[in-house]
């Protein structure tokens, strides 16, 4: 378990974490999201112990972070980096030493996760044999290699096809079942919304809004409706009831201005074209943080914008 208690950090003027305090508890994969700057990154060399904070606590299971705790924390940067002309097998190694990990332990766990990511081949090859999402499953298993108590992982599905990125998702939440603490950051709302235990969403350094998914989208109506129709929608026609518009060949995403009964939305369309289906849903996480945020500080005018075309 890692708690961050009224957390503040400050760069000179610019105050980059604002009393930020929440708790990732064993066995919990938590989102922290938040947009370019938000501080995401501060919060993280914090947790690490890279950067102390300038008032507040971190505790790793109820006590201070020491320097010895690291060995039992595992680490996925935003930026990678290897080692380019060392075999793959013996750096991953290497870095379980730095962590006191066994190195019996180590190899019989690298060889598992090589062959569970289809990198058997590749073990004793140099980093340049890798491909962007090959070399994203390396730095991946490096980062756990240790058998770590905690882990963060920051974007950790950047670069990743559909398949490899199932393949990650899956490992992080085998993890987690194990009793793993996992915190990661990104920026893939649909990945979030599908892992996540609980979410914390901060802007300008701030917390914006926290707790479970469900939690969360429960705090707003449902106000979007989904239609896989056959046929043309006149789109000006329901200009008065619909805010916003996504459209997909042969189905569209709708957000209805509030007040709106989607009924009048059903009513409107079965004039118009063949219906396969119509589904009314709460806003996904994507909508709800486009919209705290462009309602939260500089980004407003840009994030509203998204809402309303």
């Amino acid at each position: 378990m890692i708690e961050v208690r009224s957390v503040s950090k400050s760069y000179g003027a610019v105050k980059a974490v604002k009393e930020l305090s929440f708790t990732a508890r064993e066995g919990e994969i938590f989102g922290l999201l938040g947009p370019n700057g938000a501080g995401k990154s501060t919060i993280i060399k914090m947790m690490l112990n890279i950067l102390l904070p300038d008032s507040g606590s971190i505790l790793f299971n109820d006590s201070p972070i020491r320097e010895s705790d690291k060995d039992r924390i595992g680490y996925l940067p935003e930026e990678r980096g290897f080692y380019r002309n060392v075999r793959i097998n013996e750096m991953l190694l290497y870095l379980a030493d730095l962590k006191n990990a066994d190195r019996y332990e180590s190899t019989r766990r690298l060889d598992e996760w090589l062959e569970r990511f289809g990198l058997t081949r590749w073990k004793t090859c140099t980093p340049e044999a890798l491909s962007k999402g090959m070399a994203q499953k390396v730095q991946f298993i490096a980062s756990i290699l240790h058998d770590p108590e905690l882990l963060f992982l920051d974007e950790p599905f950047s670069g990743l096809d559909p398949l490899s990125s199932d393949m990650l998702r899956d490992a992080i939440v085998e993890l987690g079942s194990i009793g793993k603490t996992i915190l990661f950051s990104t920026h893939d709302m649909a990945v979030a919304e599908r892992i996540c235990s609980r979410i914390l969403v901060i802007d300008h350094g701030r917390e914006v809004i926290s707790g479970t998914v469900a939690e969360i989208k429960s705090r707003f109506r449902p106000n979007r409706v989904t239609v896989e129709f056959d046929g043309s929608i006149d789109f000006a026609a329901l200009h008065p009831l619909v805010r916003s518009v996504s459209r997909f060949p042969r189905w569209v995403e709708m957000e209805l201005v509030e007040g709106t009964d989607p009924q009048a939305i059903l009513r409107a369309l079965i004039d118009q074209v063949s219906i396969r289906r119509f589904e009314v849903d709460s806003p996904s996480l994507h909508r709800i943080f486009v919209e705290l945020v462009g309602n939260n500080g500089n980004n407003g005018a840009e994030a509203k914008s998204v809402i309303h075309e």
